[in-house]
This record gives C-alpha cells, sequence and structure tokens, in this order.
C-alpha cells in the first residue's frame, strides 16, 4: 500500500513566496539581482584564495570552502523559485523535489560544521598564537573539512532515505518556495514519529553541538583578550574574529529565530519569510561580511586589479 501511494504521487506543488501576483515581476528581479551578486562574490572571494599566495592559510582554506558551500546552498533553492516566479508554474517532480531536500540538508549541516571549525580555527590563532602553525596544519584543516562533508553527506542521506519510505496524501501543496523536510512530513500520510526522531538527533549533532563549540571558543577567545594590557592588541584579537563572528551572529541568529521561537500568528508566511533570510540573505551578506572587515581580502583585490591593469596594458 506504502509502494502504492508513493508511485501516485509524481509532483509537489510548491506554493512560493506570500506574495501577490502583482509584484511577482519586483520580486522576481530582486531575487535574481541577490542571487547573482551572491555566486559572484562568492567566486571571487575562491578566486582570490587560490591566486594569492598571502591568502593561503587556514582561516582562508576554511573560507573558501564556506564561499563555495554559500554558492551551491543558493543554488540549490532560488534557480528553482525563479523559474517558478517566471513561468508561474508551481510543480516539482517527485524526484525532484527529493533531491532539492537532499542538497538543501547537506549544504545547511555543511555550513554548521565549517562554521565550528573556523572558530576552532580562530580560537588557536588568538589563545594558543605560538603553537597555532603547528597544530592547524594542511592535514588538520584538511581532515575538518572532509569529516564535516562526510557527516553531512550522511546526515542528508539518511532523511532522504526515511523520507522515502513514507506515503502521501492527496494534497501535496508545500506551502513554501523549496521542499522543505518539515513541510513535506506534513504532507504524509504514514506514520512520521521516526523521522521527526532522526530530525531531533541530527539537529543536536548538526546545529547545537557546533553552535555550542563555538561559543566555547569564544568564550575562550573573550578570556584571552580581557587579559590582553593594550588596547592594540584588543584590537587585534578582535579583527581576527569580527568577521566570522558576524557571519555566525547573523546565520544562527536567523535559525533560533525560525525554529526555536515559532510566531503563532501567520507562522507559514513569517516562517517562509525567515527561511528567506537564511537561504538567500545570509549567503549574500557573507562575501561583503569578509571583504569590508577584513584587510588581506581588500589588498588581494587591490593586487588582482593591478595584476590585471597591468596585463592589459
Amino acid at each position: 500500500m506504502t509502494r502504492e501511494n508513493q508511485s501516485s504521487v509524481s509532483e509537489f506543488l510548491l506554493l512560493g513566496l506570500p506574495i501577490r501576483p502583482e509584484q511577482q515581476g519586483v520580486f522576481f528581479a530582486l531575487f535574481l539581482g541577490m542571487y547573482l551578486t551572491t555566486v559572484l562574490g562568492n567566486l571571487l572571494i575562491l578566486l582570490l584564495i587560490r591566486l594569492d599566495a598571502c591568502l593561503h592559510t587556514p582561516m582562508y582554506f576554511f573560507l573558501s570552502h564556506l564561499a563555495l558551500t554559500d554558492v551551491s546552498f543558493s543554488s540549490v533553492t532560488i534557480p528553482k523559485m525563479l523559474i517558478n516566479m517566471h513561468t508561474r508554474e508551481q510543480s516539482i517532480p517527485y524526484a525532484g523535489c527529493v533531491t532539492q531536500m537532499y542538497f538543501f540538508i547537506f549544504f545547511t549541516d555543511l555550513e554548521n560544521f565549517l562554521l565550528s571549525s573556523m572558530a576552532y580555527d580562530r580560537y588557536m590563532a588568538v589563545c594558543h598564537p605560538l603553537h597555532y602553525t603547528t597544530v592547524m596544519g594542511q592535514g588538520l584543516c584538511t581532515l575538518l573539512v572532509t569529516v564535516s562533508w562526510i557527516l553531512s553527506c550522511a546526515s542528508a542521506l539518511c532523511h532522504t532515505l526515511l523520507l522515502t519510505r513514507l506515503s502521501f496524501c492527496v494534497d501535496h501543496s508545500i506551502p513554501h518556495f523549496f521542499c522543505d523536510l518539515g513541510a513535506l512530513l506534513k504532507l504524509s500520510s504514514s506514520d512520521t514519529s521516526v523521522n521527526e526522531l532522526a530530525i531531533f538527533t541530527a539537529g543536536v549533532a548538526v546545529i547545537v553541538l557546533p553552535l555550542i563549540c563555538i561559543l566555547i571558543s569564544y568564550g575562550c577567545i573573550g578570556v584571552a583578550i580581557l587579559k590582553v594590557p593594550s588596547t592594540k592588541g584588543i584590537c587585534k584579537a578582535l579583527s581576527t574574529c569580527g568577521s566570522h563572528l558576524s557571519v555566525v551572529s547573523l546565520y544562527y541568529g536567523t535559525i533560533i529565530g525560525l525554529y526555536f521561537f515559532p510566531s503563532s500568528n501567520t507562522s507559514r508566511d513569517k516562517s517562509t519569510i525567515a527561511s528567506v533570510m537564511y537561504t538567500v540573505v545570509t549567503p549574500l551578506l557573507n562575501p561583503f561580511i569578509y571583504s569590508l572587515r577584513n584587510r588581506d581580502i581588500k589588498d588581494a583585490l587591490e593586487r588582482l586589479l593591478h595584476r590585471a591593469k597591468v596585463l592589459s596594458q
């Protein structure tokens, strides 16, 4: 019976953003501009880190993976949303929906692990500067990134396999602009207790634990900064952590507001708007945060532009 119900669901309907039809054109242009800026901004960071030898350090190694994750994360949801807004077509095939959900979970989890690894890198740089180059070698950095990719893949695969076991009712309209796992479970006519247990377990493993590690790292950094007697030393320590701390605050602040403090009034619209914050706005702002608050990135960009100018002459 379950297999029969599964095969009958050939597609889902993505209801999209809570905007009026006459506003579709304006929002299409807005989100298209934001998506292109996200892709170009993060690819520019990747290019700078790849070409500039001064940026071949552990911090920028993690940042390059974060930039790649942000590009991929945005590309999972935004292009499909733009196509639906342009064509007014809301359908998405069952296989496409499951695939989108898999990669959405994968890159969400990967971002959590990468932010945690970057916090540990900043902890070592501020609290143990003499041992930094020894501890944060290429081997450890590669290991942290590899483990992050493996754990993210395992988490996303677990949720996907559990979802494919479910059957779905006649109503297959998803009140979202992408295939959100929670919304899909609400449409299921099967018992979703195992899926909900997996969500809780994975949520602790990939959101709560990395956040705790980040808070502990910055707690230790804060204690170390208070022990620095000079104002110059404090400013230097803060400058090494400011960009990462801004990204962490923006990313986790949105997730906590969405999942831990849900609104009872018009929760569907507000949760959709909150989802836009961490799927569209956060990847868009990350390149600007790291470029505007980071002298190394600015210097690397100036060197790249100067090199391009010389070659053009």
